[in-house]
Formats: C-alpha cells, structure tokens, sequence
C-alpha cells in the first residue's frame, strides 16, 4: 500500500509511518501514541518526519493542549484509517471485528461503579480490544490529549472535541445511623453549622459543579477532606460527620440515612470528551456506546 506523493521527495510512504499518524490524531501525543503502539518516542517522531518528508507537507501542527492535523493530514487520515481496517482484517483467528487499544480517563467513583464493568463485558465480547483506564476528577479542558475518551463531571467546553452525555447523578447529604444517634439531627441546612462536613478538599479539583455543591452549604463545625470520594463514603458511612456523598455511592449502603433530602440535592451529570479523529474508531464508538 506504499505510494509516492506529488510534490515529495520521491521516497514511499510506509503504512507503518500512516499508522503513526493515526495514533497520533487519536491522541494527540507523541508519548501516548508511542506507549499505544509499543514503541518509544523517538520512533514516533522518525516516522511522522519520513512521512512528512515522504509527502512534502507537515502532518502536524502543535496546540496547547496537543498535536492536530494539518490540512495535509486530514487528507491521509483516510488512508490511514483504510490500512488499520486492513490490518484489523487479517487474523483470521479473531472472531471479534474490534481490536487495538483504547486509553479512557475518568474520575474513580464513576470508574469503579461503572466503566470496570462495561469495559470488563465489552473485553470478553472482543478479547482483541485493550484497555488502559485512567482515574483522575478533572476539570474538562477544551481537549485533553493523551486519552482517546475522557470522562469529566459537569458538560465540557470542547469546541475543538465533542461531548456525548454519559449519564446523570445527585450529590446529596448523609449520615451514618451512629451519628444520628449521638449528634443532633439537622432541620435546616443553616444547622449544618453544627458538624462536621465530609467532602473534596477545598479547590483541588476546580469542577464547577463540584465546588458550587460545597459552596451551597454552610462551612461545618469541622471537616474531613479527601480527593477520593471513596473516602467521603467510608468516613461517613464510619460516622465521622455528615458527606456530601453521589446518590449512586449511597443508596445501596444501608449504614447510611439521607439528610435534608427536600433542602439539598444537586444534579450532576457525567459528560464525555472525544476528539474528532478517535470517535472515527469503531473501538472508541463502542466503549461510548457501552459506557
């Protein structure tokens, strides 16, 4: 599938070159695409120049949040996507139509609750597709590079990505029955003055919908602050002051009991971030589908 390109230098264009290309689009690093293909940087970056030396343009052109393609890019993408197909085609071994590897970023409540079990049944369906999951709660960014889904709270300003909405959830406040019993029960939410609150620790994150849920309240007695919100479960759930705890994380646990239900309860949804050369990927396609 080699070919010679108008205006270059006469040298073949190499499929394996055109792959590069693609894992870079996806991703939007050379590291990720170099860590995607089992390769090291420096082979990446040899072959996105022989191609563009093959090809006489650039293939890339540098952002602040990552690499896109030029014009001359977006033109061979195509080919690069029909000798991935190829590829895709050629084991014969393989009942499954998906392979390759896909990198998802997500916060870790909605890892665990929902994108190991998704992603574990879409694996035994495809035992050619690969995962690499990523927890971190971060604030969206136009794009983030690196990942070919990522899952932020709160609907994304990606203007150069696009976002697909995941699912929807509520913060809500809670208590452990033990602390109910030895601590009196909150009537108003200017009451919670009087405990301890159990959430993020103060703009670590910086996801709005996140901070607007802590800045609604009034500031506790004392507080228990943590970035995994797994611990806001269990040290509430251990009856060390009331949490503000996803109503997902909750309602199952039945140590705890719903505090102010009618005067707290905010609407949270899971968006996901894609960028437009990693949505063309049947792979990526289907974990959005799954998740």
């Amino acid at each position: 599938m080699a070919s010679y390109a108008p205006g270059g230098s006469g040298s073949q264009i190499s499929p394996e070159d055109l792959l590069t290309l693609l894992a870079v689009a996806r991703l939007g690093k050379f590291t990720a695409a170099a860590h995607s293909l089992g390769l090291n940087h420096t082979t990446v970056s040899r072959r996105i120049a022989a191609l563009e030396k093959a090809y006489g343009e650039r293939m890339l052109v540098a952002s602040p949040d990552g690499w896109e393609l030029s014009t001359a890019g977006r033109l061979l993408l195509p080919v690069a996507e029909d000798i991935e197909s190829a590829l895709g085609r050629i084991d014969a071994h393989s009942s499954s139509a998906l392979s390759g590897t896909i990198r998802l970023a997500c916060p870790q409540a909605f890892a665990l609750e929902f994108a190991v079990p998704a992603l574990a049944q879409l694996q035994r369906s495809h035992p050619s597709l690969q995962f690499e999951l990523i927890t971190a709660t971060q604030r969206a960014r136009q794009y983030r590079s690196g990942v070919d889904i990522e899952v932020v709270v709160g609907r994304p300003d990606a203007p150069r990505s696009v976002a697909k909405h995941i699912r929807d959830y509520r913060l809500q406040l809670y208590a452990s029955r033990e602390y109910l019993q030895t601590h009196s029960l909150p009537m108003t939410l200017d009451d919670l003055a009087e405990h301890r609150l159990v959430y993020y620790i103060e703009n670590s994150l910086q996801v709005n919908d996140l901070d607007e849920a802590g800045n609604a309240l009034p500031r506790g007695k004392g507080f228990f602050r943590s970035t995994s919100v797994h611990a806001h479960v269990l040290a509430t759930s251990d009856g060390v002051g009331i949490g503000i705890l996803p109503d997902f994380l909750a309602v199952g646990n039945s140590r705890l009991v719903q505090v102010l239900p009618e005067e707290f309860s905010k609407p949270v949804s899971y968006w996901a971030s894609v960028r437009h050369e990693s949505l063309r990927n049947a792979g990526v396609r289907s974990v959005l589908e799954v998740l």
